[in-house]
């Protein structure tokens, strides 16, 4: 199984990129972030022409994420657990062969200190004990998607400068840490022990063209798609597209059960 991460910074905007790169890639299945749509204006027809089964949980204007699939998912849901006020579309989660595929846009957090900050802390904790109960169901499963966090001071392109930034900071390593120390395995760092890549370049003061990136696109994995993993790549070439996104798909390869 071939699948994809991308926040695509609205998908209307980016449409005849993202299906470009989806009819060259054929990933199998592939998670969006900031979609920025309500659901009855996604494009559905130009995705579902492509051979893929569509869910979305969307909202106006901002945030919003998409599953699709080349198999029909299975008990699709779109609210991570723990918070019944919480209004905002940021998480999806479907069965597809076997697997809980989790996709997420995990807030920003800034300004930090603030309440953006304990939004995005509180957050992750809910999205900690979602994939605890995952484990503790036994089912394999990944969480994918735009983290918003930078694991290391190799993944962001000047550590100094960001490290009170809500990316980087204390607090959201640690609250990283508790996540992955479930026992998932950061499925691309896994492959690329010592390799400095970014999945994310802002439009602002050239970040593109002086590679001046993060990464913050990950795919964590439970232990038994852990022994599964064949491939994680992060595709730079969207990036550089006219009318881009700020973000670059990630691939992850699963081998058959």
């Amino acid at each position: 199984m071939r699948l994809a991460t991308w926040n695509v910074n609205s998908v209307k905007a980016r449409l005849p990129n993202v299906l470009g790169w989806l009819r060259d890639s054929k990933p199998d299945v592939v998670v969006l972030q900031e979609i920025k749509c309500q659901d009855a204006d996604f494009p559905r027809l130009e995705f579902e022409g492509l051979g893929y089964h569509l869910f979305t949980h969307g909202q106006k204007s901002y945030n919003g994420v998409a599953l699709l699939s080349l198999v029909k998912p299975d008990a699709v849901r779109t609210r991570l657990p723990g918070d019944d006020s919480d209004e905002q579309a940021r998480y999806i989660e479907g069965d597809i062969a076997g697997i809980t595929v989790c996709g997420l846009y995990l807030p920003n957090g800034n300004p930090r200190p603030g309440e953006k900050y304990d939004y995005k802390l509180r957050w992750m904790e809910r999205l900690r004990q979602r994939a605890a109960a995952l484990l503790a169901a036994g089912k394999p499963f990944l969480l994918t998607g735009d983290f918003n966090i930078c694991p290391a001071d190799a993944d962001v392109y000047d550590p100094a400068g960001w490290a009170e930034d809500a990316l980087c900071a204390p607090d959201s390593r640690r609250a990283w840490r508790a996540l992955v120390n479930l026992g998932l395995t950061e499925a691309w760092r896994a492959l690329h022990p010592a390799t400095v890549e970014y999945s994310f370049w802002d439009y602002q003061a050239g970040a593109w063209p002086r590679n001046n990136g993060l990464r913050i696109d990950h795919f964590l994995l439970s232990p038994p798609l852990a022994d599964r993993l064949v491939a994680c790549e992060i595709d730079r070439a969207p990036r550089g597209l006219e009318k881009a996104s700020d973000h670059t798909p990630v691939l992850c390869e699963i081998a058959d059960a």
